[in-house]
């Protein structure tokens, strides 16, 4: 399959979860693609996935100075870029009673102004009639236990969306971004202990009115349509979430 033969696009937490197989299915479909990730050992196994027309590049998106980086290499790699896709982002379950200024200020550097600076540093290298795709989640809209700063910062994603998309509206490319629900990633194990990510889970199953997680693909493909499909769309929020919000 060529449907993205010689396209360029550079996702920001690419290593794992559904970054990666929306790296996969580009990659298959033709696509050079550019990942990044703070941790080297999930980069390496990324880029061995992948294979040699994929590029890794180390990098924290709450840093400015990588994100310029992350910006040079894209310009000598690729030249142009055909789609962003603002990814990386970082969840922490605390109640809000027990949150913390430190908390606090790590999911805002990462979430936002990861996601604000990105656009801004790789903004110029998209040609004209590029896509812009930011990960926000059902966060925003809903009121959730224990993820309040969490939610905090998915809701400015989406108010970012909607400004980034009409500042950009000039160089005629679009801004939209894809609303999660929950999705088989495997990120509740990394921040819960065992027993709490196993309730976690079944809870939000059963709650879910497909009675089902979402898979990494369906992301995927959902990203694919906003950037490459939806010539006639900017501003907007994909939500993917199995009914979650809606319903």
């Amino acid at each position: 399959m060529n449907e993205y033969a010689h396209k360029n696009v550079v996702i920001t937490g690419g290593s794992s979860g559904f970054g990666l197989v929306t790296a996969q299915l580009l990659v298959a479909g033709g696509a050079r693609v550019m990942i990044t990730g703070r941790r080297p050992e999930a980069l390496a196994a990324a880029r061995e996935q992948l294979g040699d027309t994929a590029v890794t590049v180390a990098g924290d998106v709450a840093d400015v100075n990588d994100l310029d980086l992350l910006a040079d290499r894209a310009k000598a790699e690729f030249g142009t870029l055909d789609a962003l896709f603002v990814n990386a982002g970082i969840t922490r379950f605390v109640p809000f009673e027990a949150a913390t200024e430190a908390v606090h200020d790590e999911l805002f550097a990462t979430n936002v102004k990861g996601a604000y600076f990105t656009v801004q540093k790789l903004a110029p290298l998209l040609r004209e009639g590029g896509g812009v795709v930011l990960t926000t989640s059902i966060a925003n809209v809903k009121g959730l236990e224990m993820i309040s700063t969490y939610s905090a910062t998915k809701a400015a994603v989406r108010s970012l969306t909607r400004s980034m998309a009409r500042e950009l509206l000039p160089r005629g490319i679009r801004v939209n971004a894809i609303s999660p629900g929950p999705i088989s990633t495997g990120i509740l194990g990394k921040v819960l202990p065992e027993a709490a990510r196993a309730e976690a889970e079944e809870q939000m199953r059963v709650n879910n009115p497909m009675l089902r997680f979402g898979e990494p693909i369906e992301i995927a493909k959902a990203f694919a349509f906003l950037a490459f499909d939806a010539t006639y769309t900017t501003g907007a929020e994909l939500v993917v979430d199995g009914g979650a919000s809606q319903l």
